[in-house]
């Protein structure tokens, strides 16, 4: 029967038997728990050799003694000869010490799992008798694969006493283009506060039924919940030991306040994280078949609020036909927008693209040219959520032909 423990080696000796493969494969482990690791052989691998070099590892260049064992917590015996290594496991249960006999596992007092990590979350696989270690890394890389997803139960249930914000990009809408990061903290997460756009719509079905979903999300002139209460909110549920996730489509910190949010955490001594997203002002042209740079075509992208005063760094960009320009929030000033490029000097004749709804089912992509595209637009009923793309990227025909971004969209689905 084999039990398994979690253990510290936090400041404890630790005695690796052995300099070779096996032994440079598994030191790491144990120096990023902060033990302190002497490695006793002849020779030592290139590996071992370095961290000897660093000074993260002591080294006893000969053959292992009894004494060598003095003041270790855990052994490691993995010389390459059973006969050695079954003589310091003997040495080892004489004196009540652990040790892990890589020569013959199911002998040693103690193995190593194969281990994986979700956060604060160890998960260990060992088998309970005899050794495989393929059998165990296999399964240690399935359980893994679901911890990356989310879909394992993360959330504590034991109350803390103190709660912390994760200002999490959702992306440009589906969940599982979210970051890897960022989808364990949705699954760990107590209250999620969620702006409309990202993965909004798919919250109930991957969130515990307990899981607080507080929806705070802006439509053009209706902002419901204004951001001094979304900050208040953040601060108060943190505050009752609650993991707060605030989840914002695209980038936290690409027109989503996001660096209102950090501050105003920061400010009432809340621990808060960002963890990035993938901006729309990328993906969801990308969705559309539109390169946002392409060589030979557009050399820089110029990023613009929609909603924002109109500056001459952006006629500029607007102006250039070697920039790109992306507009978010953009599909009330665009006739605005168009009317003041074409008064600077731009081509009436530059291609537009505008695409609704990146990445989902209802995504729509309607082109036009700077000096048709509000009327274009007016008479396609163009409706946000949609980025706005101004440059030569948007030619139908740039990549592989007038019906790229279908292709795309289709292989998507």
């Amino acid at each position: 029967m084999t039990t398994m423990l979690g253990v510290s080696f936090a400041g404890r000796a630790v005695l690796f038997v052995g300099g070779g493969a096996v032994a440079a494969r598994r030191l790491p482990r144990l120096l990023a728990d902060g033990a302190l690791v002497t490695v006793v052989a002849p020779a030592v691998s290139s590996a071992v050799a370095e961290l000897v070099a660093s000074g993260r590892v002591a080294w006893t260049p000969r053959r292992v003694r009894e004494d060598d064992l003095d003041g270790a917590w855990l052994v490691h015996a993995a010389t390459g000869d059973r006969r050695t290594d079954a003589e310091v496991t003997q040495w080892c249960d004489a004196r009540r010490i652990l040790c892990v006999n890589t020569s013959d596992g199911a002998h040693g007092s103690a193995r190593l799992t194969a281990e994986t990590r979700s956060g604060d979350i160890v998960v260990g696989v060992a088998s309970d008798t005899g050794v495989d270690p393929g059998r165990a890394a296999r399964l240690r890389d399935a359980v893994a694969a679901l911890l990356r997803e989310g879909t394992l139960p993360l959330r504590r249930r034991r109350a803390t006493r103190t709660g912390r914000v994760d200002l999490v990009g959702g992306g440009p809408g589906p969940i599982d283009l979210m970051t890897v990061r960022g989808r364990r903290l949705l699954a760990e997460a107590d209250v999620v506060i969620a702006d409309r756009l990202g993965p909004a719509d798919e919250l109930p079905a991957v969130l515990d039924p307990d899981v607080e979903i507080i929806d705070v999300g802006k439509r053009p002139g209706h902002h419901p919940v204004p951001q001094e209460q979304i900050n208040e909110l953040l601060i108060t549920h943190a505050r009752r030991g609650k993991r707060v996730v605030r989840l914002k489509g695209g980038d936290p910190f690409v027109f989503g306040r996001g660096g209102e949010e950090l501050a105003a955490c920061l400010a009432a001594g809340i621990a808060v994280e960002v963890v990035p997203g993938i901006t729309s002002a990328i993906a969801v042209p990308q969705a559309a078949g539109i390169p946002v740079t392409h060589r030979g075509v557009s050399a820089g992208v110029h990023v613009v609020n929609g909603q924002a005063e109109i500056t001459p760094t952006t006629l500029a960009a607007l102006v250039d036909e070697a920039m790109t320009t992306v507009v978010l929030m953009g599909v009330a000033a665009l006739p605005r927008l168009a009317a003041a490029a074409l008064a600077a000097g731009a081509d009436g004749d530059r291609p537009v693209a505008i695409v609704e709804s990146g990445h989902t089912r209802a995504q729509r992509t309607t082109r036009a040219t700077l000096a048709t595209v509000a009327q274009r637009a007016a008479a396609a009923g163009v409706r946000n959520p949609a980025v706005i793309v101004i440059g030569d990227v948007t030619r139908a025909d740039l990549l592989l032909g007038a019906s790229a971004g279908e292709r795309i969209g289709e292989a998507r689905r």
